[in-house]
């Protein structure tokens, strides 16, 4: 689960990590009344989740509340283009409203989950400012790493190696160690699988800052943190995927017309790259998990046809838990109430494949049943209009 800007900001300040002073504002008027209870030049940021606001004409610098106002009425509203939100762009309904600070550095500090090695690691670089993509390509030398042992967390000399390391100067050090400590126990006691600041910037006289935050939490471990729930903008997330979290269904839209209804992760993946080698593009990942029921496989097919990209299914399942007779049952009910029109290509084992074929075929419906992965993804491409 994604949060925005100024949420991140709060609950780093909760661990003690400095911020700047600011508001959120979803008004211009509430914008510029933040200006005014600031003082002074302040910064107009629109809260969306992506990055490259700045670049895309999301951030701009006030020098006085009424400033603020004009470029608040600019930015709340408009669509909202970066690299990261692809040409569709995103609506700005929100906007953070902040002191400006006198910023001598822009540095970066980050904590990923490193798949390679199955650690967590905390990643620093000087090199603030910049996307760290960027900075990783052309100069991974300019990123400092430190494994944290999620036993003890990091360790105090590790956060002054990392503050060494970036430039920081003796007279900030003190306060750059207490803002990477606090970076960490956040990221760990919240169960975040993302914490970057970015960038964290060294002021003129010496004192640090967490400029940007963007935070991300484990979907697995929320029910540990129900505050947290309060916090997700279905707004900022894609309408399908929402609808199916609604279901229990792990569902992810991509950009192709083919779409998939597969039982698991592993067979998902295995299922969208075998579409991909027939000459067809998947048009989601949906994995409707071992334990669906007929009702789970009805929704999930209202939600797979909710994209008007789609030219065909294809369901792939290994009847396990979910039996084949189950799913076949779902897919009929679904065929019925949903009035599917797109051509349906089914390739089914395991757990009653006899009975679940069955059904299939005294339905009335012409679905297109298929022997074994291959044939399923020649298939389904086919009955899409062909390879790309």
């Amino acid at each position: 689960m994604k949060i925005h800007e100024y949420q991140g900001k709060e609950i780093l300040a909760k661990y003690n990590v400095p911020v700047p002073r600011g508001k959120v504002a979803y008004s211009v008027a509430e914008a510029e009344a933040i200006a005014k209870e600031l003082g002074g030049s302040v910064v107009v940021k629109a809260q969306i989740h992506a990055g490259g606001r700045g670049k895309g004409g999301g951030v701009k610098v006030a020098k006085d509340a009424n400033e603020a106002a004009v470029i608040a009425e600019k930015i709340l509203g408009m669509t909202l283009i970066t690299h990261q939100t692809g040409p569709e762009g995103r609506l700005v309904q929100r906007l953070l409203v902040e002191e400006t600070l006198p910023i001598d550095k822009e540095l970066y500090l980050g904590i990923v989950l490193d798949r390679g090695t199955g650690k967590i690691i905390f990643m620093a670089s000087a090199a603030g400012g910049m996307d760290i993509e960027e900075v990783a390509a052309h100069n991974p030398d300019a990123i400092l790493k430190e494994v944290i042992d999620p036993g003890i967390g990091l360790q105090p000399y590790q956060a002054r190696k990392l503050a060494f390391g970036i430039g920081i100067p003796s007279a900030a050090i003190n306060g750059a160690v207490q803002a990477i400590m606090a970076l960490s126990k956040c990221c760990m006691e919240m169960d975040a699988n993302l914490a970057e600041i970015n960038p964290f910037i060294l002021t003129k006289d010496n004192k640090v800052y967490a400029l940007d935050a963007k935070i991300g939490f484990d979907d697995n471990a929320l029910f540990r943190h129900k505050d947290l729930v309060e916090l997700r903008d279905v707004n900022e997330e894609d309408p399908l995927e929402v609808e199916a979290s609604k279901f229990g269904l792990n569902y992810i839209k991509l950009d192709g017309n083919i779409a998939c209804m597969v039982n698991g992760a592993g067979l998902a993946m295995a299922t969208m790259d075998i579409i991909q080698y027939a000459g067809g593009t998947p048009a989601n990942f949906l994995d409707v998990g071992g334990g669906a029921s007929a009702e789970q496989v009805k929704n999930a097919f209202r939600i797979l046809l909710g994209d008007p990209a789609v030219k065909a299914v294809l369901i792939n399942i290994f009847g396990g838990i979910l039996r084949c007779d189950t799913l076949a049952s779902g897919v009929v009910a679904a065929a019925r109430d949903l009035g599917i029109s797109v051509p349906i290509v089914i390739r089914m084992e395991g757990t009653n494949v006899a009975e679940g074929q069955k059904i299939l075929q005294e339905s009335g419906f012409n679905f297109i049943i298929a022997d074994g992965m291959k044939d399923a993804a020649e298939k389904v491409v086919a009955a899409a209009g062909g390879s790309n």
